[in-house]
Parts: C-alpha cells; sequence; structure tokens
C-alpha cells in the first residue's frame, strides 16, 4: 500500500516539498500572527496545542489591557456564538454537482462554482462546508471545478479547485478523511468552476479496479493522470482530440464492470474510448460531438446526454440509438443517472433553462414518462420556480433507489420516491450559503441587517439565525402584488431619519435598473417614480436631514441628484464619472453623519466634498494614497468625520470634513472597516478592520480607542477567504459584526466588552 503523505488541517503542499520550501515559494513571510491565524497549515497536531497555548496567551490576553474579550453565547432574541458563523438566508447559488458514494448512501457531496464543497451530514439534515479555512490567497480555489469519490473507500474525496481561467491555476485536493483535512496535489492547470458548463460533466474519474489510478480531464491542457491517488499528476499524451479551447474535457466515466474500459467527453469532437485502462484512445465513429454527461449501465450500456441533438443516446454493442424523449427532439439535455439495479432505468433532465424538465424510463429509452412534481419548499423567501432551475445533476440513491437527488441554480432537492405520482421535491438547504453580497447594512433601528446580493436581490434580516421570509421587493407599480430586483447594488438611510432608506438595482438579465424607497426600515419598498434608462446605478448616500435628498452614482457616467424622493433629478456638477460596475466593491460616495448639506466622494487619490446637499462638489484634499477598492465612510453622530479604507495605502481619518487627513499609525492595509455601537460607558464608536496591522498580525479586528489598540476577532479555522467584500458593524448592539463575501454569504459574530 502507498504510504499516504502527512496531513495538515484543510490543505497541504506537494509531498516532495518540505513546508519552508513551500513558503519561500509562495512568498509567505512566517510571522507570529500568521502562525496563529493558520496554525494547522504549518505545525501538526502536538506543535500546534503548544504554540496555540504559548502564543494565545501571549498576544490575546496579554495585548491591549490585558484582559479577556468575553464571549457570548446567546443575546436575546437571536443566538450567537463566538465564532463567526453564517447568517442564516438559504442557498441562492449555483449547486454545480453532486455526488453519492456506492457504499455508503450518507457519504453525499455537493460541489459549486463559488462556495466551495460540502458534505452532507443525514443526522442534522445540514451541509458541513469544507472549504472555509482557504484564506484570502487562495480564493479562487472556492470554485469548484470537480468532485470525485474513491468507490471502495467512502472516506477518500477529491475536488478539482479553480474559479476562473484567467488568473490562479487552479489544483486538485485529496482528503482521506471526508473532507476534515486535505493535501494538495502538485496539478497546477487552468480551470474555470464558474465558468462554461461547469453545470455538466464529470472531469475527475478514480479507477474502480484500482483507485488510486485517476484521470483529470481539464478545459486547457488535455488530459491528466495520477498513479499515486491524486498526489502526483502527469499530461498524458495518448489523447489526440480536437479540444474546445474552453471546455476541453468535460466528462470522464469508468466502466465499473469491465476492467480498463473508459469513455471521455472531448466537448464538440465527440466521446472516446479505452480498452487498456487509458494508456490510448480513439473516437467512437457517429458518437455525439457535444457529450454534457456519461453514465454506464450495470449491462455495460453507454448513456449520454448531450446540448445538441440528439438530446439522450445511448451505446450498445457497437452501436449508437438516440432515444431523447419524442416531443422534445430538439431540446439541450443534461443531468443523468442510471438506476444503480435496473440497467435499463435511468432519469434524464433538460438542462440550461427554467423549469427543466424530467423525464425516466423503464426499458432503456423506449418510452418516457415525465416527472410531475410537487414542491415541499423549507426556505420562506423562495419562490416555487426555483425548482429545477438550470439544473446541473439528478442522481438515485444507491441504497434507498427510490430516493434520488437534484441540485440547481439555487440549491438542493431530494425526493424519497421518484415514482410517485406527484413526486414530491423538498429543498435541503440547512447550512449552504453561498451567495455574492453587494452590500451589507447594519442600521440604527429597525433591521439587525438588511444585505444587498446577486441574483436573489437582498434582504430585510430580523434574525441572524432564521431564513428570511421574504427578499426584498417592491410594489408593483403597475399592477397587483411584488416584483423584483436580481442585484441590489447599494443601500442607504438617512442619519437623522434611519427608517428612511434608499437602495438601487436592478436586472443585469435585461439590463433594467432603478431603485426603491422605504419609509418602515426595509421591510416594505417602492420603486423610484422616475429613472433614467439605460444607466446602472452603483451606489447611493441620503442627506443625514432630508431622507427625500439624495445622490446615486452611475457605472462609467456622471452621478445624479434628486431633492424629492426620485421623482426628479437633477446633475451634479464637479466629480468625475463612476467606476465601471456592477462587479466593483469600491465604496466612493457618502453623506455627513450629521450635517445633511454634506456630502464627500473620493477618486483618485482626491477627495470632493458638497456643501449644497449634494448638487456640487469641490475637491478639498488631493494628497491620499491610490488604491483600487477604496471605501469612504462617515462616523454616525459626528459632523466632519471621514475615514478612507485604501488597501495597501492603509486607513485614513478627517476631523475637519476632508480638508486634511492623518493616517491611523497602527494600520499596515485596510481592505474593509465599519464603526459599531460603542460598549457601555463610551461614547467612542467600535471599529472593525479587515486588514493588516503594523506590527505583522492579519486578520479581522475589533479597536475600542480609535485605531490606537485593536484585539483579534479572527478565527484561525475560518478566515473568510471567500474574497469578503463588504463589512457594516450593528449600531444597535456592541460587538455585533457582519461580514459579505464572493459566494459564501454573510458571516457574523458577536462580542461583548471586556469586564
Amino acid at each position: 500500500m502507498d504510504k499516504e503523505p502527512r496531513r495538515a488541517k484543510k490543505h497541504e503542499v506537494k509531498p516532495d516539498l518540505d513546508w519552508l520550501k513551500f513558503i519561500h515559494n509562495r512568498g509567505i513571510q512566517i510571522r507570529t500572527e500568521h502562525l496563529l491565524r493558520y496554525p494547522r497549515r504549518y505545525l501538526g497536531g502536538g506543535a500546534m496545542i503548544l504554540l496555540t497555548a504559548t502564543l494565545v496567551q501571549f498576544l490575546w490576553i496579554g495585548n491591549g489591557n490585558g484582559k479577556n474579550l468575553k464571549l457570548s453565547q446567546t443575546v436575546a432574541p437571536t443566538n450567537f456564538t463566538p465564532e463567526w458563523e453564517n447568517v442564516s438566508i438559504g442557498g441562492g447559488g449555483y449547486v454545480t454537482g453532486i455526488v453519492i458514494h456506492p457504499q455508503d448512501s450518507n457519504v453525499v457531496y455537493i460541489k459549486t462554482d463559488n462556495g466551495g464543497s460540502y458534505r452532507w451530514d443525514e443526522s442534522d439534515l445540514r451541509w458541513i462546508p469544507l472549504n472555509d479555512e482557504f484564506d484570502v490567497e487562495e480564493s479562487h480555489y472556492y470554485g469548484v471545478e470537480a468532485i470525485a469519490l474513491d468507490p471502495m473507500n467512502p472516506n477518500v474525496v477529491y475536488i478539482a479547485a479553480g474559479k476562473y481561467l484567467l488568473g490562479d491555476p487552479g489544483t486538485l485536493f485529496k482528503s482521506t478523511d471526508r473532507g476534515e483535512t486535505w493535501v494538495k496535489s502538485n496539478l497546477q492547470v487552468e480551470m474555470g468552476a464558474d465558468e462554461q458548463k461547469r453545470w455538466a460533466g464529470q472531469r475527475i474519474a478514480v479507477n474502480p479496479f484500482e483507485p488510486n489510478h485517476l484521470f483529470f480531464g481539464s478545459r486547457q491542457q488535455g488530459l491528466w493522470k495520477s498513479g499515486d491517488g491524486g498526489i502526483t499528476w502527469q499530461q498524458h499524451q495518448g489523447l489526440s482530440a480536437n479540444l474546445n479551447p474552453k471546455i476541453g474535457i468535460l466528462a470522464i466515466a469508468f466502466d465499473p464492470q469491465t476492467p480498463n474500459q473508459v469513455y471521455l467527453s472531448a466537448y464538440g469532437d465527440g466521446v472516446y474510448q479505452s480498452q487498456d485502462g487509458g494508456l490510448s484512445w480513439s473516437k467512437i465513429p457517429g458518437s455525439p460531438s457535444t457529450a454534457m454527461n456519461l453514465a454506464i449501465a450495470s449491462d455495460r450500456t453507454l448513456y449520454v446526454t448531450s446540448d445538441q441533438s440528439p438530446g439522450v443516446s445511448k451505446y450498445i454493442e457497437g452501436e449508437w440509438q438516440d432515444i431523447t424523449p419524442n416531443s422534445w427532439k430538439k431540446q439541450i439535455f443534461n443531468g443523468l443517472s442510471v438506476h444503480p439495479h435496473h440497467p435499463q432505468t435511468l432519469l434524464v433532465m433538460e438542462g440550461e433553462k427554467g423549469s427543466a424538465k424530467i423525464y425516466q424510463t423503464q426499458d432503456g429509452g423506449r418510452s418516457w414518462v415525465q416527472n410531475q412534481s410537487q414542491i415541499q419548499n423549507t426556505v420562506p423567501w423562495w419562490p416555487d420556480n426555483f425548482f429545477s432551475d438550470h439544473p446541473s445533476a439528478i442522481q438515485f440513491d444507491y441504497h434507498s433507489p427510490n430516493r434520488a437527488w437534484l441540485t440547481d441554480w439555487f440549491g438542493i432537492w431530494r425526493t424519497e420516491d421518484i415514482n410517485a405520482n406527484p413526486t414530491v421535491w423538498r429543498n435541503y438547504q440547512s447550512g449552504h450559503e453561498q451567495l455574492v453580497t453587494f452590500t451589507v447594512v447594519a442600521p440604527p433601528e429597525g433591521a439587525l441587517l438588511l444585505s444587498g446580493v446577486a441574483d436573489v436581490e437582498g434582504f430585510y434580516h430580523s434574525q441572524v439565525d432564521t431564513y428570511p421570509l421574504q427578499r426584498l421587493g417592491y410594489v408593483n407599480p403597475v399592477g397587483y402584488g411584488m416584483d423584483y430586483f436580481q442585484d441590489t447594488y447599494s443601500i442607504a438611510y438617512s442619519a437623522g431619519y434611519p427608517l428612511e432608506m434608499v437602495r438601487v438595482g436592478g436586472r443585469r438579465w435585461n439590463s433594467t435598473y432603478t431603485g426603491a424607497l422605504s419609509q418602515d426600515g426595509g421591510q416594505t419598498w417602492r420603486r423610484f417614480r422616475n429613472f433614467p434608462e439605460e444607466k446602472i446605478p452603483l451606489r447611493v448616500a441620503v442627506s443625514a436631514t432630508d431622507p427625500k435628498k439624495f445622490l446615486v452614482t452611475f457605472s462609467e457616467e456622471q452621478p445624479l441628484h434628486t431633492k424629492d424622493g426620485g421623482a426628479s433629478w437633477q446633475a451634479v456638477q464637479g466629480l468625475p464619472d463612476g467606476f465601471k460596475g456592477p462587479w466593483n466593491w469600491a465604496q466612493p460616495l457618502a453623506a455627513d453623519g450629521v450635517n445633511g448639506a454634506r456630502f464627500y466622494y473620493y477618486s483618485d487619490r482626491t477627495i470632493y466634498r458638497s456643501q449644497d446637499g449634494g448638487l456640487s462638489f469641490a475637491p478639498v484634499h488631493d494628497s491620499l494614497p491610490a488604491a483600487e477598492r477604496y471605501i469612504l465612510k462617515t462616523m454616525p453622530e459626528v459632523e466632519g468625520e471621514v475615514w478612507v479604507s485604501l488597501e495597501a495605502g492603509g486607513l485614513h481619518r478627517s476631523k475637519n470634513g476632508g480638508a486634511t487627513f492623518n493616517p491611523i499609525s497602527t494600520v499596515e492595509r485596510s481592505d474593509l472597516f465599519s464603526f459599531g455601537k460603542p460598549p457601555d460607558q463610551s461614547k467612542i464608536p467600535a471599529l472593525y478592520l479587515y486588514g493588516r496591522l503594523t506590527d505583522g498580525r492579519e486578520g479581522i479586528f475589533l479597536s475600542l480607542d480609535l485605531g490606537e489598540t485593536w484585539r483579534n476577532i479572527d478565527d484561525p479555522n475560518r478566515p473568510i477567504g471567500s474574497l469578503a467584500n463588504s463589512m457594516d458593524a450593528s449600531k444597535q448592539q456592541f460587538g455585533l459584526v457582519f461580514v459579505g463575501t464572493n459566494g459564501r454569504g454573510i458571516y457574523y459574530q458577536t462580542l461583548q466588552p471586556d469586564n
């Protein structure tokens, strides 16, 4: 038996590199704080315990006033924990695949395009995230290109991780303890977990007769093979296929009944087979050129779905047969599963569309029955039409063959009886939090939190541990009922009237954008009466004294001003065009916390200020550092307090309305920051930072003295590496802070002041 390399928590290096070489190659400087933040990356269990016992006392207890930060387990009416946890929203992101172990049906995993991978916990009916220890430098690994299991060992799971073809290369990770720890392989190729056809195929294949032999089908660098259980990889030269440059090898499947028989889909070229374990390959004549999924039945029949006609095919005794359901000969088909005990029973699904239909055959495709579905929804804000929207997979359960799983654009579904009419599908979302946030806002009154997110608009959160009842929505101005944005990009409230709110967003899918107003703290909304067409609104700021007066910035265009709540608009004088959006998380605009006539704007090292309610701006300071992602905020209840976060340029403070700035000397890098409610017996707002201090510590910090001293409130096992893009702290409760991400939803933590 091959010896397994040593393992570190969550991810590791190639076995032929020692950890010092790894750190040198990655350009990482090991500092005390880095060891504290990611201890299991560098140290084994015993050394890690010793390090933690020694250094936690030195840096945590001994820092600041020499007292512990007391952590509260419960704060009525919402349950809180001392670790960073997800705000409960309920899925919402693309689940691009599911795998079930043939020996243990409780071993179920899903992969996502931007939120990592998850393992199913049947006892708690909950998904367990498996990649939350990837840090910011490894954020591209939150896109999982492929996932596969060792059919002989239910403890072994593989993921191929890499979000985009452009940027850092992807790699393959192996776990021998169901995703608790990971070993990183030597594979370095471009991957595209958030690219075309991410919802199709299976790029990792494990040989069921020799589980240490694996194949990986890449998008741009052909076929790869491993002979040592996925730790080291070599590019395979035996395949001469004409590969699509953005999709490549989409699916690989071993025949579980026949040693050395392997099939693969060279997308755009056809289906290839090997009869010598993958040493040599030949194209099967007449095969579908754009095969999406492959499945091999126990009688050795190969079934194929395709995004071109024929949509469903089978290959048996050297012949191809078109078995597409008759009424949909020209439809795209994707999902495919063969019954584990009945080789002529299979499920197929339409693909790349909403309300995709499910078909079942029990005679190898000679006849089909369309599945009639009934939805049992466990997430209050989900409409029923979320079911089967752009589905990625459908899968029989090996040991409960009437049970089937389905994954799609928004989450995970399961039925206990696929043969029932109608079939009852229930969504299982607990633990699966996978939204991209644009903004998080914690107002001083009303909701604990309001969120603006991609694809499902955003939410009013009265609690953090229960699902929202509905999306933000707005009353349909023509007709009845509610209407919805696809995205909400910015939410703001009037400092003097915090229940008066404004938000902007729209629908990317048809390029229609607008905004909405709320007078009850975000519980209900009404759309702007008037809004310019063909403009993408990105940020909004509201006067501290007049809720009807606000400014909106636009993508690559000049901002606009309204003094009547969006009924009419005027051009703003003196500001540059806005940045390109919407996929940009800069925050250049803010209203003064007290003075209703003042607004502030940052662009290209310069602070602009308005003294006339936002109608015109003039530069007041032009020597700040430059940054790509900048965040300008004003301090609550203090006139003229303006703070700017400038990434490697640090964090800067102005006490005179932007005329002069001083850097916060303790901060080396500032990616996100926020003000929150002060602790009792204090009037100084709590200051939170996501960044790096000048003493070398990096992570998430709390300061009770405006940046003179800091407490680390990071979680070493959950560094929020999925590109944290927004932060706000509660103005209602001290110590409650929120961080939005680029695919793992919203995290929160709560603290209590020192005694």
